[in-house]
């Protein structure tokens, strides 16, 4: 059976409210908590607070659900290192709840904090590089080396866990599916019936664990205008260059977003709508293409609280086949 994960946006919701979404998504009966880790938003005003007090924040406050990241890049922001320091301090403080998710990340995150933002195939061999140290570091290794693109001097963590976190590893085409099968236990994609069946394909054959998580925006409100109308600020992060060409200016993209996608693709590319029955018929037709886990990360703005409880009450007990 399908699990259903509660997203978190730390580009659209203050880190004091993501804790109570997280503590109210918990007693809802989401299976676990994911967060976005963003330096800046993709739109001005936002909010950017740091993914990793939050989470050991969550950890605390919520009883047993999985917690983790959706996801953390490794790049001038986070050496590899830090990465499997944190996730290594989190499992202690929480045995068997955290994992972590990684992908190559985005030039906004990182071209503000001085990265020269690589090219794709260059991002790509980037995250392959990071994943091979934290593999290494995880297993008690001290490394000295000079990479492409990290260097370490007799690093070694101290501080270890009886358990590694499962590593779901982000990919959107065929090449990033091969990296995320050799290190992942789990492949996190956005669901699309074109091109998601052969990101699966090539995750498997290079031999990736049985996770396949997929990502979904999701907006509820007491219309179906208002679902997507709250949701707009989104059509900063629709432009699939944003995600791979060096965009950094959060102003900037989103008015881009407004350019290049118009108000009809934007509804078609979210969950948006006020009836719990229609949200139930889109996650299901998401459950055909393979997942394991469905994020729903929860951008319903105003509504965000009440969205918890129609998803909760309304929608994932369609899903499972039970009743609350």
């Amino acid at each position: 059976m399908t699990r259903y994960f509660y997203g978190a946006s730390h580009e659209e919701f203050g880190p004091e409210a993501l804790l109570r979404h997280a503590v109210a998504a918990e007693r809802a009966g989401f299976d676990g908590i994911g967060c976005s880790d963003h330096l800046q938003p993709w739109w001005e005003p936002g909010e950017s607070g740091h993914a990793w007090v939050r989470l050991g924040a969550a950890g605390q406050a919520t009883e047993k659900v999985p917690i983790g990241s959706a996801v953390t890049a490794p790049g001038a922001r986070y050496h590899p290192a830090l990465i499997a320091q944190a996730w290594m301090t989190l499992e202690r403080m929480f045995p068997g709840r955290p994992f972590l998710g990684i992908g190559s990340g985005e030039a906004l995150n990182e071209a503000p904090v001085g990265d020269d933002w690589p090219s794709t195939a260059d991002q790509i061999a980037r995250l392959d590089e990071a994943l091979d140290i934290i593999d290494r570091l995880w297993k008690g290794e001290t490394i000295t080396e000079a990479g492409r693109f990290f260097r370490l001097r007799d690093c070694k963590l101290h501080t270890l866990a009886d358990r590694r976190p499962p590593i779901w590893v982000s990919a959107f085409g065929p090449q990033a599916a091969e990296v995320a099968g050799r290190w992942g236990d789990g492949l996190w994609t956005l669901p699309d019936p074109e091109s998601t069946p052969e990101v699966i394909e090539a995750y498997r054959q290079a031999g990736g664990g049985d996770e396949i998580v997929f990502q979904a925006l999701v907006s509820w409100a007491p219309t179906d205008e208002d679902a997507v109308e709250q949701a707009r600020k989104w059509k900063g992060a629709q432009p699939q260059e944003h995600f791979t060409a060096d965009w950094h200016e959060p102003r900037t993209m989103y008015e881009h977003g407004e350019e290049e996608v118009s108000d009809e693709e934007f509804a078609s590319s979210i969950i948006a709508a006020s009836s719990p029955e229609e949200i139930q018929e889109r996650l299901r037709e998401l459950e055909q293409l393979g997942a394991t886990v469905i994020v729903l990360q929860n951008n319903s703005a105003a509504n965000v609280e009440r969205a918890i409880d129609v998803l909760a009450q309304d929608v994932l007990p369609a899903l499972r086949g039970t009743r609350v």
